[in-house]
């Protein structure tokens, strides 16, 4: 079983950064692949960025070059650095893992098996 808590969210303005962090813990065998989604009201969730336990890493075109997603040596935390915020990145960011490759669930368009609660982004204009 594993277990994720996002924590970092929070509001600032335009241009501004913020730094989101997901505590895990669990079966680390679950936690092959992890990753960042977010959901703004009215729309689906969408994938922000992965990153598997090879290193490899994936973003979503709208915010490549301004976000990081990154993990500590242990693996039990998962951080997504943001910069330059933008108002149409606010939304619930949520942390998710599962125990297939990245690259097979987005293939497949699979659902991660765990999530977190999320934790709001406000970006004000």
């Amino acid at each position: 079983q594993v277990q994720l808590v996002e924590s970092g969210g929070g509001s600032v303005q335009a241009g501004g950064s913020l730094r989101l962090s997901c505590a895990a813990s669990g079966d680390t065998a679950r936690r092959y692949c992890m990753g960042w989604f977010r959901q703004a009201p009215g729309k689906e969730r969408e994938r922000v960025a992965t990153l598997e336990r090879s290193g490899l890493t994936s973003y979503a075109d709208s915010v490549k070059d301004r976000f990081t997603i990154s993990q500590d040596n242990a693996q039990n935390t998962l951080n997504l650095q943001m910069n330059s915020l933008k108002p149409e990145d606010t939304a619930m960011y949520y942390c998710a893992a599962d125990p297939r490759s990245c690259a097979f669930i987005s293939a497949l368009k699979l659902k991660f098996g765990t999530w977190g609660q999320g934790t709001q982004v406000t970006v004000s204009s």
